[in-house]
């Protein structure tokens, strides 16, 4: 094996590690290992192909499609507005930093403070800029948290298939 088919699959695993990271961070890190596939075949087409890179770029499309079908589909089922799937959005990246601090159990405070994040950037802009009512904004919110909950599984889930996508195309 020659030391090129080395770097390209070390460039693998740490962008999908990477990549994974930053996913439950509520970052584009699918996006990265893209990004990755794609220098990747640039530099030694004869590794990894085109079709490799499309394929990564169709499932983050589908990943990203997902995410935003499933906060919407939550916060839109639970009656909420669009400002208030925008305050979910905010409050995800937010929560997510947060949880990573106050929560120190590695991923689980990440992905909890997500959560927590959506459901209340959704309550709080629900309650305080389009004046719901609490009952309203707390139904808002919680399908918010619930819509940002299937949301983060189910891109966890596709950023590890292009993850085990990217590390088997270095060697085959």
């Amino acid at each position: 094996m020659s030391w090129e088919l080395w770097v390209i699959a070390t460039i693998a695993l740490v962008t999908g590690m990477t990549g994974l990271a930053m996913v439950v961070m509520a970052l584009p890190g699918i996006w990265l290992m893209v990004l990755a596939a794609g220098a990747c075949w640039l530099w030694k087409p004869e590794i990894i192909g085109p079709y490799t890179v499309l394929s990564l770029a169709v499932i983050a499309i589908i990943s990203e499609a997902i995410e935003m079908v499933a906060s919407a589909a939550g916060v839109k089922k639970f009656g909420g507005s669009k400002r208030g799937a925008l305050g979910a959005i905010i409050g995800t990246m937010v929560g997510a930093i947060l949880g990573s601090i106050f929560i120190p159990i590695i991923i689980l405070g990440t992905i909890l403070g997500g959560i927590i994040g959506a459901g209340a950037g959704a309550l709080m802009v629900e309650r305080g800029v389009v004046q719901m009512t609490w009952k309203e904004s707390l139904k808002s919110g919680s399908g918010a948290a619930i819509g940002r909950t299937v949301s983060i599984f189910v891109k966890l889930g596709l950023v590890m298939v292009a993850w085990l996508l990217f590390v088997v195309a270095a060697f085959v």
